[in-house]
Formats: structure tokens, sequence, C-alpha cells
């Protein structure tokens, strides 16, 4: 009896001595954001085509077992939408100026560059249990929804249009050069591409 007595003694402190811990108990909460900065590049480029172009792509794949009887079948249907970018890394423009003979010497003007930025949505995603996408799989549809969006380009007249675009603002230096009484030395041959100068 006296056994239980300290039991229930010890017991009831033991309550009284968690709740009163708990009570003064102060909780303390800390976040920590890092964020990293791993490199930024100075660009001279110069964006002179953009573009926006959607499409829609579906996959299926069905897998069938026991003479094609079950099968188990898995779609995805994206939907894509992307800003393309035609422009030209003018760090890589090679001009030297000879401000004794009165010279402009173009030596190599750069090819364009080709930006997609594309905006991929799952809007139709089905798949069974015995037949599912791995996210591998997904990474592929997604590449080739993009590599499709970048054969489309060559069929369009964006670049064309990119490169009518330059030659517009290569023409400005040829007009200034007159202007000046400066020559043009072009070893690229791009100014006898360019059909509006005077």
């Amino acid at each position: 009896m006296r056994f239980l007595k300290y039991i229930a003694v010890f017991f009831v402190g033991f309550l009284v001595a968690k709740f009163w811990y708990d009570k003064k108990e102060e909780k303390h909460q800390t976040e920590e954001i890092k964020v990293m900065v791993n490199q930024i590049e100075n660009l001279s480029k110069l964006v002179v085509s953009q573009g926006t172009y959607s499409e829609m792509y579906s996959f299926s794949d069905t897998k069938k077992y026991f003479f094609d009887y079950v099968e188990f079948q898995k779609k995805a249907m994206l939907s894509v939408n992307a800003k393309v970018e035609v422009g030209y890394d003018l760090s890589k423009l090679d001009i030297q100026i000879d401000s004794l003979a009165k010279q402009i010497v173009i030596n190599k003007i750069p090819e364009e560059e080709i930006t997609i930025s594309p905006d991929i949505k799952y809007f139709d995603l089905q798949q069974s249990k015995f037949n599912t996408f791995s996210k591998e799989e997904l990474n592929k549809l997604s590449d080739k929804a993009t590599k499709m969006i970048e054969e489309t380009i060559e069929f369009t007249s964006q670049k064309k249009e990119a490169k009518t675009r330059l030659f517009q603002e290569l023409s400005k230096i040829y007009q200034l050069s007159k202007i000046y009484n400066w020559e043009i030395v072009d070893n690229t041959n791009t100014f006898k591409e360019i059909p509006f100068l005077d």
C-alpha cells in the first residue's frame, strides 16, 4: 500500500514538473537561405528577331501480354509555348579601325545564335500500374518537343528576317563611313549582300 502511494506521488510530481517545464520552454526557430551566384557574364548580344511558337505533342506507348489479350497503355500530351530569339554575339565581331588610313576593316561577322525558351505543360498524362513514365522518359519527351520547335524554325522566315535586320545595322556603319570619307574594307563580302545601300 505504501509502495503504491510512493508511485502515485512520484507520478503526480512527474506530471507537474513536466507541465511546468513545457510551459517555461522557449521555442526557437531559425531559417537559413543561401543564394549562390555561380557566374555573371557581360554579354554583347544583339537580338534582332523574336518569335513565339506553339505546339501540341502527343505520345502513347502500349505494352501487350498474353498474345495481345492484355494491354497496359500510357500516354501523354504536351503543350509547348516557346519564345525564340535570333541574335548575334557582337563580342565575336572582328572589326579593326585604322585611323591613319581612315579605314574600317571588317574581318569576321558572327553566325546567328538561336535561343529557345520553352514553356512545357503536361495536361493529359495517363499511365497504368504496369506501364508508367520514368523521369528520364518525361525529360526525353520535353527534349523532343523542343527539338521539333527548333526544326520548325528552319521552315519559317525568322532567320532570314534576322539577317536582314543585321544588314540594316551594318548599313549604318557603311553610311556613317561615307559621311566622314572613310573606307570600309570588307573581308567577309557581307556588304555585297546588302540590297538597300545607297
